[in-house]
């Protein structure tokens, strides 16, 4: 499952949450801080990791 990051417009709280594809698109996720309905997804940079086989 795909980590989706968000931001807290009322505090700033930048957080993290696990979701299925399908739950994204309709998730409206409350700040675990403040408890806002004001979050905003933050993109994060996209790292990938791979193993060299030899």
């Amino acid at each position: 499952m795909p980590v989706y990051q968000y931001r807290c417009e009322k505090c700033g709280h930048v957080f993290e949450k696990t979701e299925h594809l399908a739950e994204h698109v309709s998730a409206h996720p409350n700040c675990p801080k403040c408890g806002s309905q004001s979050v905003q997804h933050a993109p994060a940079p996209f790292v990938a990791v791979t193993q060299r086989k030899s």
